[in-house]
């Protein structure tokens, strides 16, 4: 199906399932995607909401691309067409037969039946690589970390949970850097919401300091008024200001700083749930970060909560 049809077929009153609202998390190996998926989730609860990661889609098992040359981000190594037909199947309220691919080992193992719920988040490599898969998404978010600091996350995740060793992890992202560069970080013009955790630039932190976050809020949504709750003060823990992106156009950016004491992070917080109009009171389970509590990665999926809140 051409992703105009899609669009307009969305857009349109349904005449099958309901639609759920689809939001599309896309970035590179550990960036934190499956982090930010896990918390909207539980947020939202499991009889609401449900995760499907695309990497997934692989074509070939760990030991199989030892022999190729390229690598899991090229989309080669991976059933696009396949990705595709199952987003657009989601997106229209029908069922899957996703495959399935097991990390730790890299295995491809028995695929598994994926009902849809009222929410769809979507997350991996790859889901805002075509035209077609991007028209499937009601809501888009690109994370894009430094990438010193994902390499550190990525190494220690890897040697941790799945086996490698540090010398391999930075191999392989050598390896995989041409690729990074062709197929990974375009997707993040495409994003309506670009999330970078990281030090503020301009502060001499001690080690251990949380990371920031700076949310790139383009005009493709329509957000809370975050203005109204986090006014223009910007030696406020949060304040929001407009810069220009990548393209050189404007866009709103929310910075958040990992310094922010949690008082204050809860009003900015509950201000914006509450902008919903909502009786529920605010999710307990976002931000939750190894065992700990990040303020940046709280409010970052509280936004994105909203988004899709909005869009239901």
């Amino acid at each position: 199906m051409p992703d105009k049809t899609m669009r307009i077929r969305r857009a349109g009153p349904s005449a099958g399932p309901s639609r759920p609202v689809m939001l599309g998390i896309a970035g590179d190996s550990a960036a934190g995607k499956t982090t930010i998926t896990r918390g909207l989730v539980k947020a939202l609860g499991p009889q609401r909401c449900v995760a499907v990661c695309v990497d997934d889609y692989h074509r070939y098992d760990r030991a199989e691309r030892k022999g190729l040359s390229f690598t899991p981000l090229h989309p080669d190594c991976n059933y696009v067409e396949v990705m595709e037909q199952h987003l657009q199947l989601l997106a229209s309220g029908q069922p899957i037969l996703k495959p399935v691919y097991d990390h730790a080992d890299g295995t491809l193992t028995r695929p598994e039946l994926i009902a849809p719920r009222e929410f769809v988040i979507v997350e991996g490599l790859l889901p805002l690589h075509t035209p077609l898969a991007r028209a499937c998404f009601d809501v888009t978010v690109y994370l894009d970390p430094p990438e010193d600091i994902r390499r550190g996350w990525k190494v220690g995740r890897d040697t941790g949970e799945r086996g490698y060793t540090t010398e391999q992890v930075l191999a392989e992202l050598d390896r995989r850097e041409p690729e990074s560069e062709a197929f990974i970080r375009p997707q993040r013009s495409h994003a309506d919401t670009v999330v970078r955790f990281a030090p503020i630039a301009s502060r001499d932190d001690p080690p251990g300091t949380p990371l920031s976050a700076e949310l790139l809020l383009r005009p493709t949504l329509r957000g809370p008024n975050l203005l109204e709750v986090v006014g223009e003060d910007p030696a406020r823990a949060m304040h929001l200001k407009l810069l220009r992106d990548a393209d050189g156009k404007p866009t709103d950016a929310l910075h958040v700083h990992g310094y922010v004491p949690p008082e204050d992070s809860r009003v900015l917080q509950k201000a914006i749930w509450d902008s919903l109009g909502g009786t529920d009171p605010l999710p307990d389970e976002l931000g939750l970060l190894n065992g700990s509590r990040s303020e940046p990665v709280a409010l970052t999926q509280l936004i994105l909560l909203h988004h899709l809140l909005q869009a239901a």
